[in-house]
């Protein structure tokens, strides 16, 4: 087989689908590899951190492979692939791990210490995460098969259930970790900063941790109108009325247990005029304010080391101004980073299997075609209450 088509980063707000090379069994250097697989791209989710890179503000080059988001069916296997077999339907935690040094070893698969030659941590389609290319295409190579993988059951029951099983190779996850990191846990009182996929998968996860209220913060209309039709509580951002004043109508207090940071780096002020505006250190000085004496605070938003976009020539080095004096006199933990994806992803595979969460109907998937993803990229960024997902091969159609 020798035809491949993929979805490039071409400039700033640009994508489009190109021919790309087919896949081979090695890696970004060139090297052999006997521990990976090639996959017919079953399913590739569309990635609020992807727009971070299509809008111009990460240092990615133009031509980029996006892409982490990953579900498919074994077609090849190398060598030394023990344990997966051809026709076997996997989903792809978006880092890339080797399952062999240190951080691996510890289940810190997102800052793996071996597959990114500049820094720790890899990623498929991602910049400054170790040149592997992205799995929005048609076919796509992952290494350390064995270990990386998740195997999900029989062809017609992933089938049935793929709108939901996608999500685990990143956003379910994320937002699991953001709720596992903030301390939800049964009656727990959970504000969400962000009503986008993530926010959502956040919020459906602090209700699967037994959370008594979930609240779900936002700027966009239509995305919090699609999270009460979902069930949680919302606030709506762009009111002059205070985050807490705002939480203190809906619990009569203005805290909560437990905070999640679902926006990152590219958070909008507060307020009619502020929500106008970047103020990219908002979002976590805000939940220092609501979040209780001695509460948690998850990150799962993306915080970058270089935003060439940033109108703050600070914000450009990744450096924010951030209240921390307020966090640290309030006692409050802070957990950011990469979600290391294989710490959760069987366990939710479960939960999905069994009706314990229903995530695609949550974060609003909507599948399309691989030619159609330029549209789901524009609808994404301009604020649709969806999760694209790119079906390469139709292969979903009778489901």
């Amino acid at each position: 087989m020798t035809g491949n088509r993929g979805v490039a980063y071409v400039g700033q707000g640009v994508v489009e689908v190109r021919e790309i090379p087919f896949p081979k069994l090695e890696s970004p250097q060139g090297r052999a590899i006997r521990h990976g697989v090639i996959l017919k791209v079953l399913t590739t989710n569309i990635c609020g951190s992807d727009q971070h890179m299509v809008r111009g503000r990460t240092t990615a080059p133009a031509g980029l492979i996006l892409g982490h988001e990953i579900t498919g069916e074994v077609i090849e296997a190398g060598q030394d692939v023990e344990f997966l077999r051809k026709g076997d339907i996997v989903s792809v935690p978006f880092n890339v791990a080797c399952g062999r040094c240190q951080t691996c070893k510890e289940q810190q698969t997102g800052v793996c210490l071996t597959v990114n030659p500049a820094r720790a941590g890899g990623a498929y389609g991602y910049v400054d995460m170790g040149g592997w290319i992205g799995g929005q295409a048609e076919y796509v190579m992952i290494p350390y098969a064995d270990f990386n993988l998740l195997k999900l059951p029989g062809r017609e029951r992933t089938l049935e259930k793929i709108r939901d099983l996608t999500c685990l190779s990143d956003i379910l996850p994320t937002g699991y970790h953001g709720a596992v990191t903030a301390g939800v846990g049964p009656g727990s009182t959970v504000y969400v900063a962000g009503a986008g996929p993530v926010g959502l998968a956040a919020a459906a996860s602090a209700r699967l941790l037994g959370a008594a209220v979930v609240i779900v913060g936002d700027v966009n209309p239509a995305r919090l109108d699609h999270a009460r039709k979902v069930g949680f509580e919302t606030v709506d951002l762009s009111r002059d009325a205070s985050l807490g004043d705002q939480i203190a109508q809906i619990l009569g207090v203005p805290e909560v247990d437990s905070a999640v940071d679902a926006v990152g780096f590219e958070a909008r002020g507060h307020g009619h005029e502020g929500a106008r505006h970047e103020a990219p250190a908002t979002v976590l000085n805000s939940l220092m304010e609501i979040t209780r004496a001695a509460g948690k605070i998850g990150i799962p938003g993306l915080y970058v080391t270089d935003d060439p976009g940033s109108a703050d020539p600070a914000a450009r080095k990744g450096a924010l101004n951030v209240r921390f004096g307020l966090g640290w006199a309030k006692s409050h933990s802070f957990f950011t980073g990469q979600t290391p994806v294989m710490k959760y992803n069987r366990a939710l595979m479960q939960a999905i299997l069994w009706d314990r969460i229903r995530i695609a109907d949550i974060v609003g998937v909507e599948l399309i075609s691989l030619d159609e993803a330029p549209r789901g990229y524009a609808e994404f960024d301009a604020g649709a209450p969806k999760k694209f997902v790119i079906d390469p091969h139709g292969m979903t159609k009778k489901h």
